[in-house]
Parts: structure tokens; C-alpha cells; sequence
């Protein structure tokens, strides 16, 4: 008789990067996290932002071993449990220093995928809040993930830059890491009243074609609630046109394997 083997698969690593702030960056990286779980994944958040806003969101002020310590070999990836099956990895202001104090490491451009690696069955999905930076935290994060989301946000200075951005992510590919499938960009806090912001909304799907998710995100309140109450826009209202939005993002991911 054929014994029954249990099946693992790898996860989906996703960054989450804009060098550019304001664009909501860390609010798509808990919406769509969540989203993901709602739709019965397992999920690992990880939060490689000095800032820790990701962590403070869902986590609020904590003494948790975090990202910094364990990029500095001191213990193991730390990983708490927000749900079952929804997890996140803490950040702290000191990993701000990690810049510099990793420079002269042996593959320093890899410590993240090190401390990744053991969990990758253990997740569907590994979603990383990238810093608004391009310094040695987000190439770490470039050379672990198979898929970039940029968010955007429908201003006149939106595009500015992104073309530097667009390089870095092929210059990754080409000499860090060769799974790193694609990029996606996120339209975030639409308001379809304002003519300015339709009109930059069509340049950028005009710009990216294939590359921009055809769901954008509206302005929300309720999302900038989540974020005062703790909690993900799902907890808070799944009615509200956030978590509609966020929920269609989702189901584009799954749906398209990103």
C-alpha cells in the first residue's frame, strides 16, 4: 500500500518597497497579510523598518527579540504569533545601526535569506515591510523574495525616482537573485474626485501595462483607524472600501501566483 506523504511547498517571499514615504507602505503590508490569512494561508510578516511601525501596529509597544538581533547572529529569527497562522517578525529602532555595523559581514547581502531559510514550509506566504531606503536592509530583503509590490501613491511626485528604484530591483536579478520573478505596483490612497489623480493613476497603468494590479486602493479612513485600534482593516470592518479593496489585491495574488 502507498503511504500518504505530506506535500510541502516553498513560500512566497514579498516585499513591500518604496524609498519614498507616505505611500503606505507598512498599511499594505498588514492589509494584505491579513487578507491573505482570511483566505486560509499561512502568513509571516517580517518588519526589516527601523521605524518598527508594523510591529507597533499589531504588536504596540513590546519587549520582543527582534530582526536586529538576530541579524546579528545573537539568537534565532523571532517569530510571535499574532493569530494562528498569522505571524510576525518584531523590529526596533537599534536596527537602524545595522546598516553600518553589517558592512564587513561575509555575505552580508544574504543574513536575511540565512535566517529565513528553516521557516520557508512553514509559511504560504512571507511578506517583508522594507525600510524607505535602498541601502543593505532592502538588498537583503531584494535577494530573499520571489515578487517586489511598490506602492504608490496618485501624487505629482509619485513617479520621481522610480526609475532608480526599477534598476536596483534588475541589478538584484541579474547578481543576487535569480528567482526574483517580478514587480507589481500598487496604486494606494486613491481619491477618484480629483482630476490630478486620475490623470496619474492612466500614466502609471499606461507606464507599467501588465506590471500594475488592476485593483486600486481608495482612500479609507477606516485604514488609518485599524492603525490607531491595533488591528487589521479586516477586524475592524470588512465592509469598509479598505478591506474590499485590500481583499481584491489579495485574490489577485492568489489567483495569479504572484
Amino acid at each position: 500500500m502507498q503511504q500518504n506523504r505530506k506535500i510541502y511547498f516553498m513560500a512566497q517571499i514579498i516585499s513591500i518597497l518604496n524609498h519614498k514615504g507616505g505611500v503606505g507602505k507598512t498599511t499594505s503590508v498588514v492589509s494584505i497579510g491579513a487578507g491573505l490569512h482570511y483566505l486560509g494561508k499561512r502568513v509571516l510578516l517580517v518588519d526589516l523598518d527601523p521605524q518598527a511601525n508594523l510591529t507597533l501596529h499589531l504588536l504596540g509597544e513590546s519587549d520582543y527579540q527582534t530582526i536586529y538581533g538576530a541579524l546579528r547572529s545573537e539568537y534565532s529569527l523571532p517569530i510571535v504569533s499574532v493569530n494562528p497562522g498569522f505571524d510576525i517578525v518584531p523590529s526596533t529602532l537599534d536596527l537602524s545601526a545595522a546598516e553600518l555595523e553589517l558592512q564587513s559581514e561575509p555575505g552580508r547581502e544574504y543574513l536575511l535569506r540565512e535566517l529565513l531559510h528553516p521557516h520557508m514550509k512553514d509559511y504560504d506566504y512571507i511578506m517583508i515591510d522594507c525600510p524607505p531606503s535602498l541601502g543593505l536592509l532592502t538588498v537583503n530583503a531584494l535577494s530573499t523574495s520571489t515578487t517586489i509590490i511598490i506602492p504608490v501613491e496618485c501624487s505629482a511626485f509619485s513617479l520621481k525616482g522610480m526609475t532608480k528604484l526599477f534598476d536596483i530591483i534588475n541589478k538584484v536579478k541579474q547578481r543576487l537573485n535569480k528567482k526574483l520573478k517580478a514587480h507589481k505596483v500598487l496604486i494606494t490612497k486613491y481619491d477618484g474626485r480629483k482630476t490630478i489623480q486620475k490623470q496619474i493613476a492612466e500614466r502609471i497603468q499606461l507606464q507599467q501595462l501588465s506590471k500594475v494590479f488592476s485593483t486600486i486602493i481608495r482612500t479609507n479612513v477606516a485604514l488609518e483607524e485599524a492603525t490607531m485600534n491595533q488591528c487589521t482593516i479586516f477586524d475592524l470592518d470588512k465592509k469598509s472600501s479598505g478591506a474590499i479593496d485590500y481583499m481584491k489585491i489579495c485574490e489577485e495574488i492568489v489567483t495569479d501566483n504572484i
